[in-house]
This record gives C-alpha cells, sequence and structure tokens, in this order.
C-alpha cells in the first residue's frame, strides 16, 4: 500500500535505513598507489595476458558528462537517491522521482560513448578482455558495442511496474507523461550540470506539486520505477550468476572508474582475490578495496585507457 509519509513499518523501514548507510558510506585513502609508470604496466601486462573481466563505474561515464556519486563534485554532495522502499510505499516520494527524472533524464538520454567505453570495446575485440560488468545504467557500453557486457544495476531505458511486473520503453512512457502534463517542461530552465547520475534534478516543490503521474499500461497501477536497481533493492539473481560465471571464467580482474562502494561489486572483487586472481583498479579518487588489490593506478579512466592502448599497440 502507497501511504504519504517516510515512516514505514519496522522491517520497511530497517531496510531503508540499511540503504541510507550505503549511501552515506564514505571512501577514504587506505593505501599508497601503484606508481604511474608501474601501475601501466603492470596493467597493460595483465592484459596482454587476456581473460580480464572488467568492472566498471560512474568514473568511466563523467566524460560523456554523467556525474559520479562519490567523486569530488559527485552528486552526493547535492543529492540522496531515493531508497526501494520510498519508490514502492511513499506517493509523494514516488510523485518527486518522476517529476524530476521526466526533466533530467532527457539529458541522460543525449549522452553519448567517450574514449574509455570505445577503449574497453578495442580491448574485448583483441581478446584482452573477456567481458565487461558494469554497475552504470546509462547503456553506453551497450551503445558502443560491447559484446559481453552485464549491466548488473540494470537500464534507465526502461521501466518497470511494481504492481504486475510489466516493462515500457522509457521513451514512450516520456510520450504518455508529457501528455497528461502539457507544457510542464517549458516551465523549467535545467542546468545539466545539476543533473545526477540516476536523472534526477532539483525542483521547488510547487513545481512537484503539478506533476501528474502516469499509470502502467497494463494494470493502471502508478507503481512505476525504472527498471534499475536502487539502494535497498537486491541485484536480481539471474545477474548475479552470469556475473559470477564470467568471474569464474576469467584470469584477472580490472576495476575502472568505480569506488567499489556498495556490496554488488564490491562483491565481485573479494570473490576474485578468495580464487587468487589478480585485481587491479584504475580510479580517479579512493575506493573500498583499495588496500587489498595488486595494482592501484591513481588516475582519471580516459587518459589511463589512452595509455594502455598506446602500451599494446592497439
Amino acid at each position: 500500500m502507497l501511504v504519504r509519509s517516510t515512516s514505514f513499518d519496522p522491517a520497511i523501514q530497517m531496510a531503508h535505513d540499511s540503504a541510507l548507510r550505503s549511501i552515506a558510506r564514505v571512501v577514504e585513502e587506505t593505501t599508497e598507489p601503484t606508481s604511474p609508470a608501474q601501475a601501466l604496466s603492470a596493467i597493460a601486462e595483465q592484459l596482454r595476458q587476456g581473460g580480464v573481466m572488467v568492472i566498471t563505474g560512474a568514473g568511466v561515464s563523467t566524460e560523456s558528462g554523467i556525474p559520479d556519486y562519490r567523486g569530488p563534485r559527485g552528486s552526493l554532495s547535492r543529492h540522496r537517491p531515493m531508497t526501494y522502499q520510498e519508490f514502492r510505499h511513499d506517493v509523494e516520494a514516488l510523485q518527486r522521482y518522476w517529476a524530476r527524472s521526466f526533466v533530467g533524464w532527457r539529458h541522460l538520454d543525449r549522452a553519448q560513448p567517450n574514449r574509455t567505453h570505445f577503449a574497453l570495446v578495442e580491448l574485448e575485440r583483441a581478446g584482452h578482455i573477456c567481458g565487461v560488468v558494469t554497475q552504470n545504467v546509462d547503456g553506453l557500453h551497450a551503445a558502443v558495442g560491447s559484446e559481453h557486457l552485464i549491466a548488473l544495476h540494470g537500464d534507465l531505458a526502461r521501466v518497470v511496474c511494481l504492481n504486475c511486473g510489466a516493462k515500457e520503453e522509457r521513451h514512450h512512457l516520456d510520450q504518455r507523461i508529457e501528455q497528461a502534463n502539457p507544457n510542464y517542461l517549458q516551465r523549467i530552465e535545467l542546468d545539466p550540470a545539476m543533473v545526477n547520475p540516476d536523472g534526477d534534478v532539483t525542483l521547488s516543490q510547487q513545481q512537484v506539486s503539478t506533476f501528474k503521474l502516469v499509470g502502467c499500461q497494463q494494470c493502471g497501477s502508478e507503481l512505476l520505477k525504472p527498471d534499475v536497481v536502487y539502494f535497498g533493492e537486491p541485484v536480481p539473481r539471474q545477474r548475479r550468476e552470469q556475473a559470477a560465471a564470467l568471474l569464474a571464467s576469467s584470469r584477472s580482474v580490472l576495476v575502472a572508474g568505480s569506488s567499489l562502494a556498495v556490496m554488488s561489486g564490491y562483491r565481485f572483487v573479494l570473490d576474485a582475490l578468495k580464487q587468487g586472481k589478480e585485481v587491479s583498479v584504475i580510479n580517479g579518487g579512493p575506493g573500498r578495496a583499495d588496500a587489498r588489490v595488486h595494482t592501484l593506478w591513481r588516475a582519471q579512466v580516459g587518459p589511463a585507457f589512452d595509455a594502455l592502448l598506446d602500451e599494446l599497440s592497439l
């Protein structure tokens, strides 16, 4: 049942609070990074050996104009993502999300793959990597042609009904929302720099209050959610198993542009280490696994992958 309050029953509140703790997790420097020259050499050799499973995070898409969560200018400094519990049980939060997302998502929809996305395709085609597990929901790896790709957290381009499970393309939903809210976009000035990784932007309460939700085409429920994994929601079992199978068949793991602050990505690094596999990280800021990995390259991922392609003569 939808309520008009964020006061949930105890079990839901517990899950919501756990999600808030995950969102608020602060990742700090825990170890000295590998020297840049040594990191370049070590990761290039790792790639030469082949069979590398790559785990990507928001830092891969920042050059496409999509902000990360925990970087120096990350969206968490100004915005808290919604939890699954709010989507499922708080109608006011649901209305607020869809009003803000209706305005901001079109900026994400225009984002284009950048040099890191293209570099990963080149590395895959050359046989250096065996697949990509992405925590991103922007669809840019798929857009550029990554073949062995697991979108661990889903894709913003689809919407799911939490009542009946029906799915709908986001572009189609946007058309229905626009029909229900004529001229809504024209009344709002959007600063693209304020768009968050989930497409959310800040709107006034007055702007939110005039927004009309639309219902599922199959059952009429207004319980619609982007078909992505939100804080407080588990990764679907099939995706977890696919990623685990890719890890089992890989020789090593390379993390790119992720702090691994959430367990869904971090777990695969822990599993790789348990399996005795080499793990490397390329990231511009501190990460949860930094003290555990074999090579830690503190660098922006775009220039790092340019250097790797040069080192591998690609």
